[in-house]
């Protein structure tokens, strides 16, 4: 066995850096005057709609996971592809008439899509803090009033299940990541048994 320590100084876990990202976006959206918080809000629901698939992707092709790669991509095209039959065939007009074509909310459908192959491919450790962005992002949308509670409900059962239908949890047993803190320095360690 062969263990690695890298300090997180120098290179930083992809993962971690991008939900880092996402959560000072977060914070600084939180931070405008109260005027302004829903615009805050609703912007943060769409950079949210880029940052999740781009994390959920950019995650497995850094860390080299080929087939994740493939699941998440047959899952996001499936979503898309249901998510944009169901706003044509249905065409339930937004709230306050915001427009046409609400159901299912696409930035919700889209953002449980990443969170649900994130926990499905590596886990809850990874998946909770993806689930609680994309339900954000959900909020976002109603708190914009594009979209009802039904909208955002079939948004996110039509992503987590497109991510079911191909996602297979990753196959790590050879490998460990373990991560530790104390007073202001960070350790990444990483196991690789032969």
């Amino acid at each position: 066995m062969i263990t690695l320590f890298l300090g997180l100084n120098k290179t930083l876990f992809p993962l971690f850096r991008s939900f880092l990202l996402i959560a000072i976006v977060l914070f600084l959206g939180g931070q405008l005057k109260l005027n302004a918080q829903s615009q805050a809000i609703e912007t943060s629901g769409d950079i949210l709609l880029f940052a999740l698939p781009a994390t959920a992707l950019g995650s497995t092709i850094i860390i080299g996971d080929k087939k994740g790669t493939w699941q998440f991509t047959k899952g996001f095209l499936v979503n898309q592809a249901l998510t944009l039959g169901l706003k044509y065939t249905t065409d339930k007009k937004r709230p306050f008439n915001n427009g046409d074509r609400a159901f299912p909310s696409g930035h919700t459908s889209t953002t449980f899509q990443s969170a649900s192959f994130i926990q499905r491919r590596y886990g809850w450790k990874y998946g909770i803090p993806a689930y609680v962005l994309a339900a954000y992002t959900g909020y976002s949308r109603i708190n914009a009033q594009k979209h009802d509670g039904w909208d955002v409900l079939a948004g996110a059962v039509v992503g987590i299940g497109s991510s079911y239908l191909f996602t297979t949890p990753y196959q790590k047993e050879h490998m460990e990541l373990t991560f530790t803190s104390w007073e202001n320095q960070y350790l990444l360690g990483f196991t690789y048994k032969f």
